[in-house]
């Protein structure tokens, strides 16, 4: 499961949902950051040696971007503190609510990421570009730098645990 990023992280449902999702958006992801390189990099869809090799490549280690993903999982949970229960009329659970929004707030996002390029650029350094540990170990940092950066948020080390502060 997810670990706590921050005191206040206990809106447990939340959690739960964006566990159930991990999979299906971290695919999400991929999609998005190849779309992203397009638009950059490959407007006119020419094909090349890399932009056959980006769309070409479904096998790359996750253990990367799963870290990205539990990242922007932490941040949303830090923007959306209120975990109050909000009457439902609807008929779903609140389980089902969290899901779809951030499900919804999760593709806002990494569509907005996904027009920077130094976000896509670190991203295929360790996803579909991956070529050696050092490179993606390197891509990984910058990307949650940047990420951080982009949130406005700092990351504090107190007393052995990690926060996450608004910058």
């Amino acid at each position: 499961m997810i670990d706590k990023l921050f005191p206040l992280d206990k809106n447990y449902i939340l959690r739960q949902a964006q566990y159930v999702l991990e999979e299906e958006l971290m695919d999400q992801m991929v999609y998005e950051l190849k779309r992203s390189y397009t638009f950059h990099y490959n407007p006119l869809r020419l094909m090349d040696q890399t932009y056959e090799r980006i769309l070409d490549t479904f096998d790359f280690p996750t253990d990367r971007i799963r870290m990205i993903y539990r990242q922007l999982c932490g941040i949303y949970r830090f923007k959306n503190k209120d975990n109050q229960l909000e009457l439902l009329f609807d008929g779903r659970s609140h389980f089902d609510k969290f899901k779809e929004d951030w499900e919804a707030g999760f593709i806002a996002w990494i569509q907005e990421l996904g027009q920077h390029e130094q976000y896509v650029k670190t991203m295929l350094r360790m996803t579909l570009l991956y070529d050696t540990e050092s490179r993606a170990e390197w891509a990984e940092n910058h990307c949650k730098a940047f990420i951080n950066q982009y949130f406005e948020l700092k990351i504090v080390k107190r007393q052995g645990e990690l926060r996450l502060k608004v910058g």
